[in-house]
């Protein structure tokens, strides 16, 4: 396990303190941060692609530890797209902003002029950032009362179907199906029940208020506790399971790390960081080549408008591909980080060099 070095701690000091005289508040702590510069063992002219840019805070030191490295830095919702240009401005022709979801990234490579193993490195870091689960007109948070929305893309994609769309018109077996296997909830039928019942009394779920106390009701006298044995409330897992299927996240994992390998060249690097055991499986099933099937989303996706049909050369592809892990065991952020920053405490990190 790493220890944060005194040089790290000073960067993030100087870090926060740069964007406190820039009048900008540091909205997203990057986990692992410095995990990731020692595994990505990045070089001058080298270009990195940031798959997950949110605050930038990665692909900030990143460029802190390297004087002529290129970013590419993609990211689905639009605040983040925003912070990816302002960083563009500090750095300029040394970062570019993308805005799109992993599968947008062909089409984004090709208007960059991209080919096949043409990157250094890849970096992913999943799941939802501090600035969106701390905007409650978001809808990911179950302690912030507004909007059932969870759409990461925002108000970019209008036709795709918000967290309220889906339990307004989901049968009870899709939402029991939607609990169990993205939430891992025990209450899965409970919950499903309660919600159908809530619709056929003409009374549908559009806030995220509304969806945390009818759980709370459904569990009540359920204790939880999260990792840090800190109780938790009893509607975490709903929505953590709302929020991967309206955004079709592991489907996006799934091909996301298939386009890493695509556009990686020979002894490229890649490190995923994931925050939950979903996630985590689908990337250590290509990483350590143990992939069973081409697609990592069981339910179907009738509810969402981002299903992606992968080609049958790229599943071959990917069926064939290499890597050779660059660790023994998962890394996991040290004590003193998840003391610092809470969110860190379910992180895991693996990385990989392509081989193939």
């Amino acid at each position: 396990m790493f220890h944060l070095s005194k040089n790290f701690r000073s960067s993030f000091r100087t870090l926060c303190t740069t964007c406190q005289q820039k009048g900008t508040a540091l909205p997203h702590m990057p986990v692992m941060a410095e995990e990731v510069l020692s595994y990505m063992k990045v070089n001058n002219g080298q270009t990195l692609l940031d798959m997950t840019f949110g605050a930038g805070g990665h692909s900030r030191r990143l460029l802190q530890a390297v004087p002529n490295l290129n970013i590419l830095a993609l990211d689905r919702d639009p605040t983040a797209h925003g912070y990816a240009q302002k960083l563009s401005e500090e750095y300029p022709n040394q970062v570019t902003p993308l805005l799109g979801k992993f599968s947008d990234v062909p089409d984004l490579m090709k208007s960059l002029s991209m080919k096949r193993n043409s990157l250094d490195g890849v970096l992913f870091d999943f799941g939802c950032s501090s600035m969106q689960f701390d905007q409650a007109e978001r809808g990911f948070s179950v302690s912030k009362n507004g909007p059932l929305d969870m759409r990461m893309d925002g108000n970019r994609l209008p036709e795709s179907p918000t967290a309220a769309d889906v339990l307004a018109k989901a049968t009870e077996e899709d939402i029991y199906k939607i609990l169990k296997v993205y939430g891992e909830e025990k209450q899965a039928k409970k919950i499903a029940r309660a919600i159908i019942e809530a619709r056929y009394m003409f009374k549908n779920l559009t806030t995220t208020q509304e969806l945390a106390d009818l759980v709370e009701t459904v569990v009540s006298g359920d204790f939880r506790l999260d990792k840090l044995q800190r109780k938790s409330h009893v509607a975490t897992k709903t929505f953590q399971a709302l929020r991967i299927f309206v955004n079709n996240e592991l489907n996006e994992i799934n091909y996301g790390l298939i386009l890493a390998h695509h556009y990686l060249k020979l002894r490229g690097r890649i490190i995923a960081i994931t925050f939950h055991s979903l996630e985590d499986t689908v990337v250590k099933r290509h990483l350590t080549g143990n992939m069973i099937e081409n697609t990592a989303n069981p339910l179907p996706l009738k509810y969402s408008s981002f299903h992606h049909t992968m080609e049958e050369d790229v599943v071959k592809e990917v069926m064939e591909s290499k890597w050779k892990m660059l660790h023994k065991h998962v890394l996991l952020p040290t004590e003193e980080e998840v003391e610092r920053n809470p969110r860190s405490r379910s992180a895991k990190l693996r990385a990989a060099v392509k081989v193939k």
